[in-house]
């Protein structure tokens, strides 16, 4: 029997997305932006609490909504969980995004928007960030005239670590009179800057969350939308009915209860971020600003090797060489072991020309 299965186009033109790496259990990783402190010990006790019943049923969602809608600053009706951030933009996708519509991303940036915009078919219209990672304020809101169907920013940006203020912000959504601006703010929480507030005065914005990061629940899934409540209906209905799990519920419910381990992990990574730049700039390496859990660097020429190297003593980075230039790295801010095990690593291989 000779079959031919009907793949759509966009399928056959792609390669499956692999992970970057497997087996990272225990070593040092610095690669990912994962909070390698763990998550918080009441999401423990909370997991370890759910009973044989609660595994057995569908979830439910309207209680847990109500809460982490608190917890967000929104009504329960502007609040849409997801399973992870990557299932928001996709719902994104269904809601906006047919083939060859016309999407408009800032590159280097989080690679699943251009995964998404693939799939769909969708024509991906690209800018680019500056050698000094600034944002292409003025070419964005140049390009909103042409009604791109969704633009999408990262703010701060991964892996520029570029944080948006909010008067550039609102230009854009000023802007974007025919565009869906979704706005991701996976690390909102390490910046301080939200575009939440304004859900209710831009029927077009729609603000992406993560419980991945500051709560360390990426094993969990568990993302969000907020959005003005007519705007989010749209998402709603390409949703299907259950699609978060009680576990991730239960988690995140149990995170932003305990918000003293939050304040003092986001403490914790902004003072070790600060260190990092410092230590890298004594070893004459460059770095940039940033407003996430995570750095950028540029190790130059040399860097490729030193990323290597490292890697074979079980220290991984996410190397950014193809996307920005070689010798460019992202690297996740760990735990104060961790960065010390980093810059010594750092120390003894990474020979500057000039300090």
């Amino acid at each position: 029997m000779k079959v031919k299965l009907p793949v759509r186009p966009a399928i056959l033109k792609r390669r499956t997305f692999e992970p970057p790496a497997e087996d990272r259990e225990r070593k040092i990783r610095l690669d990912f932006n994962e909070n390698t402190a763990g998550c918080s010990p009441a999401v423990r006790r909370a997991l370890a609490n759910l009973s044989a019943k609660q595994l057995a049923m569908y979830p439910e969602y309207q209680a847990p909504s109500r809460r982490l809608a608190r917890y967000f600053g929104v009504r329960p009706e502007e609040l849409l969980l997801t399973n992870g951030a990557d299932d928001a933009l996709r719902a994104v996708f269904d809601a906006f995004v047919e083939q060859r519509s016309p999407i408009l991303i800032c590159e280097p940036t989080f690679p699943m928007y251009r995964f998404y915009g693939e799939i769909f078919g969708a024509r991906i219209d690209t800018l680019r960030y500056a050698a000094d990672m600034k944002f292409p304020l003025h070419d964005v809101i140049a390009a909103l005239p042409k009604k791109p169907r969704v633009l999408f920013i990262a703010n701060p940006n991964n892996p520029t670590g570029t944080l948006l203020q909010r008067p550039a912000l609102e230009k854009i959504l000023q802007a974007a009179t025919h565009t869906a601006v979704a706005i991701d703010e996976a690390y909102a929480e390490f910046s301080g800057v939200t575009a939440v507030p304004w859900i209710r005065r831009y029927p077009q914005l729609f603000v992406i969350r993560t419980f991945a990061k500051a709560a360390g629940l990426a094993g969990l899934r568990l993302g969000a939308v907020l959005a003005r409540a007519d705007s989010l209906n749209y998402l709603r209905r390409a949703m299907p009915p259950f699609p978060v799990n009680v576990a991730s519920l239960v988690a995140a419910e149990a995170a932003v209860r305990d918000r003293g381990t939050l304040r003092r992990y986001v403490s914790e990574v902004k003072r070790l971020r600060e260190r990092l730049g410092h230590d890298l700039t004594l070893l004459g390496v460059k770095t940039f600003p940033s407003a996430g859990n995570f750095l950028l660097a540029d190790f130059g020429p040399r860097g490729p090797a030193l990323f290597g190297k490292l890697e074979r003593q079980g220290i991984l980075l996410r190397e950014r060489s193809r996307e920005i230039a070689p010798g460019f790295v992202r690297i996740s801010i760990g735990t104060p072991g961790e960065m010390r095990a980093l810059m010594d690593s750092i120390r003894k291989d990474y020979k500057p020309k000039a300090i």
